[in-house]
């Protein structure tokens, strides 16, 4: 079995381009169904999630290509609208597929979707959103049966900013007759990506980035090319191993606007952060001292997917930073992980308190999630001695690969069978 190895205490220091993101490029795999063309996804991340939904565009009888570090993907000889289970529990996104289906072929069958597990995360939201569309929604033997030939363009109003259900209503109304209007939409930068890839196939939509997105149902017409938006997550890990091992690091196919919550915390931590014209640049010492509240929230508040690797990146700072999860129920499940190297938090309910220690030591350490991985990887790098960090599954969901990455940049952190 796959660990990975790091002995931390080097000053991190280089150049690093930022891999295609993993939450634009699978909604974007989704979105491929509405056109029976070509699609070419340049700068297409190999991630493990990307790879599950090329294995559910096969089920439906799809083609797929690698081509170097693009993606082909031919939709064509699509015939089926059914996902099995084990490709369902693969991971949580798998769900954006609905609204595509129902879209292209009228109908959808799917189980409910897996995943990290963060907590209580319902489906409820797509599923209304859907039945506002006019589509028929069944659960039948624990698998979920859609029917959506008819569907209605409506004003659809989200309770919260879901990402994930506005995504697949964006979808589904590609398929309604008329005008869709979406209220209260996720505002992320990869809902933005999303509708950029569905105008380039001819799609109708307009108003993301806002919390107003319109869509006019009409056939997606043309092949298309398109390149996959940097990962604004991965590109925070990275900026927060420096941060936390001291060093010096410039990364490139990156929007530092997208960033700006993370690298104001940085810079309130003593890091030095400067960004512009598809670059970050961030210097640290790696003497950080402790900031003010951090507090998750929908974009373009603090991302919740940063929150714990801002918080290895502070676990040797001065002072107490108080951390407060607004979005998931389970997204401290990293805390005692790293309190096996050393340090100091403490958990009641939604909030975390972590006072700084003087010295991280190397330890045995399992991921327990996507981003509670990419923390430990801060933190090892940062601490003393050798961290050997098992179930390395959960990090190659999101990141293409960290340990080329990190080495890149003067990490001694390597790959290793045991």
């Amino acid at each position: 079995m796959k660990h990975i190895i790091i002995r931390g205490g080097r000053r991190l220091e280089g150049v690093l381009p930022v891999q295609g993101a993993k939450n634009s490029v699978l909604p974007v795999l989704a979105a491929t169904i509405l056109h029976p063309g070509v699609t070419v996804l340049r700068g297409c991340p190999r991630l493990s999630d990307v790879e599950a939904s090329i294995r559910i565009l096969r089920h439906l009888g799809c083609r797929t290509d690698w081509q170097g570090e693009e993606l082909v993907v031919d939709t064509s000889s699509m015939s089926r609208w059914d996902i099995p289970d084990h490709l369902m529990r693969e991971m949580r996104s798998s769900v954006i597929f609905l609204g595509a289906i129902l879209a292209r072929l009228g109908r959808a069958e799917m189980s409910y979707p897996g995943g990290c597990e963060l907590g209580p995360r319902p489906i409820d939201l797509h599923l209304a959103a859907l039945r506002k569309l006019g589509a028929a929604v069944e659960e039948k033997g624990g698998r979920l049966c859609c029917t959506g030939a008819a569907m209605e363009g409506r004003e659809i109003t989200l309770s919260l900013p879901s990402v994930g259900a506005t995504e697949n209503a964006m979808l589904a109304a590609c398929g309604a007759r008329g005008e869709t209007v979406i209220v209260n939409a996720a505002r992320e930068p990869e809902i933005v990506d999303l509708q950029n890839f569905l105008r380039s196939m001819g799609c109708a939509v307009r108003g993301a980035g806002s919390s107003t997105v319109c869509v006019v149902g009409q056939r997606a017409t043309r092949d298309s090319v398109h390149t996959v938006m940097p990962d604004r997550i991965v590109a925070a890990t990275y900026l927060a191993a420096v941060a936390a091992a001291g060093g010096e690091v410039e990364l490139t196919h990156v929007d530092y606007r997208h960033l700006s919550t993370v690298t104001a915390a940085l810079h309130e931590a003593g890091c030095r952060v400067l960004g512009g014209d598809g670059r970050i640049f961030l210097r640290s010492d790696g003497k950080l001292k402790a900031i003010s509240p951090v507090r998750t929230a929908p974009y373009p508040g603090f991302p919740t997917d940063a929150q714990a690797i801002l918080m290895a990146a502070l676990l040797r700072s001065r002072g107490t930073t108080v951390f407060v999860e607004n979005m998931f129920d389970n997204r401290y499940r990293h805390v005692d992980e790293l309190c096996r190297m050393g340090a100091d938090i403490s958990v009641e309910g939604r909030v975390a308190v972590v006072t700084g220690v003087p010295r991280l030591s190397g330890a045995a350490v399992r991921c327990t999630d996507l981003r509670g991985g990419a923390a430990l990887l801060v933190a090892g790098l940062a601490a003393e001695g050798e961290t050997a960090i098992e179930e390395i599954q959960h990090i190659c969901r999101g990141y293409e690969d960290p340990v080329r990455d990190l080495a890149a940049l003067g990490g001694e952190i390597r790959w290793e069978e045991r």
